[in-house]
């Protein structure tokens, strides 16, 4: 008879591998093998949208039951265009570059805190956010309108708020990506990418969010597959000793859980595979793995058996093991008090609805003459390259109007013209996200109808002609289409 794959592993080393893994798993319901793991004492879980298209209140509560001591229950619900929760219909909360346009922390903090008290309410207890990257303008399209902005005082301060409000509904923040993606060309979904700048650049540009995240108490920072040259040389920064070790707690003086990025995405797995980047991960001083969406049980149980055969070949102290087991201990009976807090508190109180819409409203910018209604409107939205952290999400304008949805790079070849030729006569709006990456496309239809209007649902880096009637919504979540919509008399 063929072992099990966890009767392979020394069972005292087993449980310490369970003891800081979180893997994903597939459904609305969870599989008996996850179950299981759960009792042996598995930290928890990462969910995903498919996670949570069914009764996600029944699947948490089923995993709680499942557990001796609460689970670590994670998602990534950024708002605006990163959202699981609501990747079927579009995030009810604007994203991190809206609210940076406002810059109103108090506002930024409410948003959060709304956010919270939703996951809180779904029985989810971590949130991997916010992101803390300051966005280059000409730099990271993977994090885009994820980032507060470009300033990095203001990211700093929105950070914070962010932190602070998430936290208080009772579910832990993790801030991410460290020392910082927003200045990488690459997405690390797909490739290794390099943070530009000098050591001393990346301290005054990336690193005052992650000391404004730390000082506001959040309880995780996840470090990004990125490569810093000077710091950690050929090794991304979250297989780093010299990153996570040496700068995050030394430098920084970072005391919590360090949660890693999906570990199979390219950046690490594709050279490494992700048992050995698991591996490395917490050599380099990573408490927590993330698996990422697309690994099975089969995986699970080959990162758990490679962290058993790093002890044991002396490659990973043992030590090194039980702090991170410790570490993530503390986090689960920190997360039963704030559940059992709020259930005395007799749970937390409802979000006002129109929270995120607000938000949206205040962060809508308009210049040129915008109409206040359309005559007859013929509505396209160009689509953009996906985004890997997004995927592909409800975007757009077709919960008020009719939309036709074009695609250049899928080869909706002459896009132009044929929107010219079925607008005439017709007010004509095109909505892009980052109206840099279809330039062309939107001179083009200017050039002919310069009475057009232009909806930027993503980073506002380009810049229209004079004259032109132009709208920034700072992101393209259902809100911020809905005060686009109501700015053009559509809602």
């Amino acid at each position: 008879m063929t072992a099990s794959p966890q009767s392979s592993v020394d069972p005292s080393l087993g449980a310490l591998a369970d003891a800081i893994l979180i893997p994903p798993f597939p459904g609305t319901t969870a599989p008996r093998w996850l179950l299981s793991a759960l009792e042996r004492g598995l930290a928890g879980v990462t969910i995903f949208g498919p996670n949570v298209t069914g009764d996600t209140r029944s699947l948490t509560a089923s995993l709680r039951d499942a557990a001796a001591v609460e689970p670590v229950i994670a998602i990534d619900e950024e708002g605006g265009d990163v959202t699981r929760v609501a990747y079927a219909t579009g995030s009810p909360y604007p994203g991190n570059l809206a609210l940076g346009a406002v810059d109103d922390v108090a506002l930024t903090s409410s948003v959060y805190a709304a956010i919270g008290a939703d996951l809180f309410r779904l029985g989810i207890n971590v949130d991997l956010a916010p992101c803390a990257d300051v966005l280059a303008l000409d730099g990271s399209a993977v994090v885009g309108t994820r980032s507060f902005g470009s300033a990095p005082e203001l990211v700093a301060r929105h950070v914070a708020a962010a932190v602070t409000g998430l936290q208080s509904s009772g579910v832990m923040a993790c801030a991410k990506h460290f020392p910082g993606h927003g200045s990488t060309v690459g997405d690390s979904h797909l490739m290794l990418p390099t943070v530009r700048g000098t050591m001393d650049e990346i301290r005054a540009r990336d690193l005052p969010p992650f000391l404004a995240a730390i000082a506001a108490g959040t309880v995780a920072v996840m470090p990004g597959h990125l490569v810093v040259p000077s710091l950690t040389g050929d090794m991304p920064a979250s297989l780093s000793p010299a990153a996570v070790t040496g700068m995050l707690r030394g430098e920084l003086g970072f005391d919590g859980v360090v949660i890693s990025d999906a570990l199979e995405m390219k950046a690490v797995s594709a050279d490494l595979g992700i048992p050995e980047a698991s591996v490395l991960a917490v050599i380099a001083g990573v408490d927590l793995l993330c698996l990422g969406r697309d690994t099975d049980e089969a995986m699970y149980h080959a990162v758990r058996l490679a962290i058993a055969e790093a002890v044991t070949a002396g490659r990973l102290p043992g030590s090194r093991l039980e702090e991170a087991a410790a570490r993530i201990g503390a986090l689960r009976t920190r997360l039963a008090a704030a559940r059992q807090d709020a259930a005395g508190a007799g749970g937390l109180a409802g979000a006002d609805d129109a929270t995120g819409l607000i938000a949206a409203r205040r962060a809508l910018r308009r210049s040129g003459p915008v109409p206040s209604s359309l005559v007859d409107p013929f509505i396209v939205e160009v689509e953009p390259e996906e985004n890997m952290a997004a995927g592909r999400f409800a975007w757009g304008f077709d919960q008020w109007a009719h939309t036709e949805r074009i695609n250049p790079a899928a080869g909706d070849g002459a896009a132009a013209s044929t929107i010219l030729a079925a607008a005439v006569g017709r007010s004509l709006v095109l909505a892009v996200r980052d109206a840099r990456t279809a330039a062309s496309l939107v001179e083009e239809v200017l050039a002919a109808r310069p009475d057009a209007v232009i909806v930027e649902m993503g980073v506002p880096a380009w810049t229209p002609p004079a004259g032109i009637a132009y709208l920034a919504t700072y992101g393209a979540s259902r809100v911020c289409a809905q005060a686009a919509a109501e700015a053009l008399g559509l809602a």
